[in-house]
């Protein structure tokens, strides 16, 4: 059975794990084994922070209509629940960028 020599390839997967960890400070971006655990934590955290950044988001818009609609003296629930009754396809994405840019769209929404 031939000898299996692993120059390159170890080389190339090295250049990697230490390219991922390039700006991270003390032994995390120079020593492999270090650079290892640090590169796959911080793709975990990357990963976690994906899911949050979406869940906090979706919290700042439900805040932002809910607070649009207290001016007017209605509730979150309330207004959301008459758009789907009546049938508006607008997402709270889109109606919370109107209740910030333009209070007036957003009450004619509110109260149609």
């Amino acid at each position: 059975m031939p000898r299996v020599k692993r120059g390159t390839h170890r080389i190339k997967r090295r250049k990697n794990i230490l390219a991922r960890t390039k700006g991270m400070m003390w032994g995390r971006k120079s020593k492999i084994t270090l650079a290892k655990v640090a590169a796959t934590k911080a793709g975990v955290n990357a990963y976690v922070g994906r899911k949050l950044k979406k869940r906090n988001n979706r919290r700042l818009q439900q805040t932002r209509i809910g607070a649009a609609a207290k001016v007017l003296g209605l509730k979150y629930s309330t207004i959301i629940s008459d758009l789907k009754k009546k049938n508006v396809a607008l997402d709270r994405k889109s109606l919370s960028e109107i209740a910030r840019l333009y209070p007036a769209v957003f009450e004619k929404i509110a109260k149609a």
